[in-house]
């Protein structure tokens, strides 16, 4: 046997906690990112934190939560019982340490594992935590899970609570940026769940009054609303639903003991059932699902005992049943039974609603009906295109779970052009990323029917590709980012993507999916270093640096830079724009103006905004 091949016990080696952590992160986190996306390692380590303030809320200790971040520092204050201060070092620093253990103590706690914490620590570059209980504190500090500092308990006249600060490792989480619009969202998520609770982050106060009703205004707008919301809450669950006046597909928000579950579980798939039972049982009609819930945006929330979710990041839920103790019904039941009692005397009590739902069922009927002869030829279309082969080069990542065939860390790059989807091709992650190729400009698809997206190649074979046809809870990839030339007519296609998406698909802008790849402009080297600048400002500050006379490459696409390059831009350290959505922004405003018929308001808006960046330009040529 060759030396390399030897396997003694020399090969068998133990890791202590922080050191798995540090080597997976993975398996407690999720995907690492770099901010960019919601689901990003670096919010996963505030909500764990936030998870354990909000148990404490739950338990009836602490109304209030701080959230604080400064550049790359995160701290998170709440006002409950406090650590035990005698085991303050140990919850954050050793497994399988915690109070959640004890179901009396946290009945109904997001977090159960008692890992949460100590991988915010582990993958902190700086953390400390102090706690305050019976006018006593307790504090001690961390580095990459080692202790660095342990105070003494000392008196103090501080409200009680517990604090932790921390500063994600810059070596695990690369480049790394918070973007506020996704911690926000996060707060307010937690404030829907969780009545009386006050959450002040970066010294806004945030609070909700009518929980998920609340969240469903936030997200669609009074003048898209079919009918008024329904809000109906009992006990352990609550739900919210309307239908949307433009939106096509379905919209679910759903979470379980105040974590939202974006990849659903038991709870959602039982939820959906309802809904569809409880309209047929009180139309006495056998309405098609898919017509019950088309244009569909709603949220539902439950309370389980000691929940099982699918993964450390509790983005699915396992559990079949409610708790653990005898006689207690299954979630799908416990569901089922709330949805059909409540939704149905709602409905009785309220006719116009009653109408107005109905109404929005048979015309979504007249709909499915007109489209099943085009549906039909578009599909047969899009297996004589090959579509596997000739549109889609896949990835293997959603395919190593069928169940479950969305990956988090799958990504669709869609490219125009055979140079730059050959680039991507070439030099892409094919377990985790795959490539879909336009052929020349798509469509303007505002104010056309969901027709043209079955009647149009392009738009059918990208709608098949990312398996969205009837709702998101199949959608292939986690991050579908666009990556075409950063001059006019890549700049063109980008605003028609979006306009696709924005027309038929919004949920998926709204749920954080929709991304605009960056790639370098420049490239700035000499015989040692290579630098690739993404503006302006880079490609001076890289001359400055490696003077004298570098030699200095503008790109003007994608198709131009190779291969072994290209793989610097769509790795690690990737760089993307999420795109995101205003909560005041009208969709059909938004698109009306930048893609409707009212070419001098357009005209006017580019000369005055054109008037203001030549004015930028000549401030700083001057």
């Amino acid at each position: 046997m060759s030396e390399q091949n030897q396997y003694t016990e020399d090969n068998i080696r133990s890791l202590d906690w922080k050191e798995h952590i540090r080597m997976r992160p993975g398996m407690y986190i999720g995907k690492l990112g770099d901010g960019s996306s919601p689901d990003d390692g670096i919010y996963i380590l505030v909500k764990e934190v936030l998870d354990n303030c909000i148990d404490e809320f739950a338990m009836g200790a602490g109304k209030t939560i701080e959230v604080t971040i400064r550049d790359k520092t995160v701290s998170v204050r709440d006002y409950g019982r406090g650590i035990p201060l005698g085991k303050v070092v140990d919850v954050v620093s050793k497994m399988n340490t915690g109070g959640k253990y004890d179901s009396k103590a946290f009945q109904k706690s997001v977090g159960l594992n008692g890992v949460g914490t100590k991988a915010v620590n582990a993958l902190s570059d700086y953390f400390r935590v102090e706690s305050v209980r019976d006018e006593k504190q307790k504090a001690a500090e961390f580095s990459a899970g080692n202790l660095v500092l342990e105070e003494e308990i000392i008196d103090t006249t501080k409200r009680k609570g517990t604090k932790v600060t921390f500063t994600p490792d810059e070596t695990i989480f690369k480049n790394y940026k918070f973007r506020m619009e996704y911690v926000i969202r996060m707060v307010k998520n937690y404030c829907y769940l969780n009545n009386g609770l006050t959450i002040i982050f970066n010294g806004e106060k945030y609070f909700s009054e009518n929980g998920l009703k609340d969240l469903l205004e936030e997200t669609i707008s009074v003048e898209d609303l079919e009918y008024p919301i329904i809000h109906l809450k009992e006990g352990d669950i609550e739900i919210a639903l309307t239908h949307s006046k433009t939106q096509y597909s379905e919209e679910y928000h759903s979470f379980v003991n105040g974590q939202n579950t974006t990849q659903g579980g038991t709870h959602l798939s039982a939820y959906r059932e309802a809904i569809v039972k409880t309209i047929r049982e009180y139309y006495n009609k056998p309405f098609e699902a898919s017509d019950v819930r088309k244009s569909i945006v709603t949220a539902i929330s439950i309370k389980v005992m000691e929940p099982v979710f699918e993964s450390q990041t509790k983005t699915k839920l396992g559990s079949t049943e409610i708790g653990s103790e005898p006689g207690m019904p299954s979630v799908r039941t416990f569901v089922n039974d709330f949805v059909k009692n409540k939704l149905d005397s709602y409905l009785h009590k309220n006719p116009e609603t009653a109408d107005a739902l109905l109404r929005k069922i048979l015309q979504a009927e007249r709909e499915r009906k007109e489209l099943s002869g085009i549906r039909k030829l578009a599909k047969d279309r899009a297996k004589k295109a090959n579509l596997h082969n000739k549109k889609l080069r896949d990835c293997r990542a959603h395919l190593t779970d069928t169940k479950n065939p969305r990956n988090l860390e799958s990504t669709l790059f869609i490219t125009e052009g055979d140079s730059a989807s050959g680039s991507i091709t070439k030099s892409r992650d094919v377990n985790t990323q795959a490539v879909f190729s336009l052929r020349g400009k798509p469509l303007n698809s505002y104010g056309m029917s969901k027709k043209i997206v079955y009647e149009n190649e392009e738009f059918n074979l990208l709608q098949a590709a990312l398996d969205i046809e009837d709702d998101m809870e199949n959608l292939r990839y986690n991050n579908i980012v666009i990556a075409t030339d950063a001059d006019v007519d890549g700049m063109h296609i980008r605003l028609l993507l979006i306009t696709f998406f924005l027309q038929f698909f919004p949920e998926l802008i709204k749920e954080g999916h929709l991304y605009i790849l960056q790639t370098p402009l420049f490239r700035v080297r000499n015989k040692k270093e290579t630098i690739y600048c993404y503006s302006e400002e880079e490609r001076k500050d890289a001359i400055e640096k490696l003077k004298p006379k570098p030699e200095i490459t503008r790109f003007k696409g994608l198709g131009e830079i190779s291969p072994d390059e290209f793989k610097n831009f769509i790795g690690d350290t990737i760089r993307l724009d999420p795109i995101m959505m205003d909560k005041n922004t009208s969709i059909e405003q938004l698109l009306s103006f930048y893609m409707g018929k009212n070419t001098p308001d357009r005209q006017d808006f580019i000369i005055k905004n054109l008037k203001v960046e030549l004015d930028t330009l000549e401030e700083i040529k001057i």
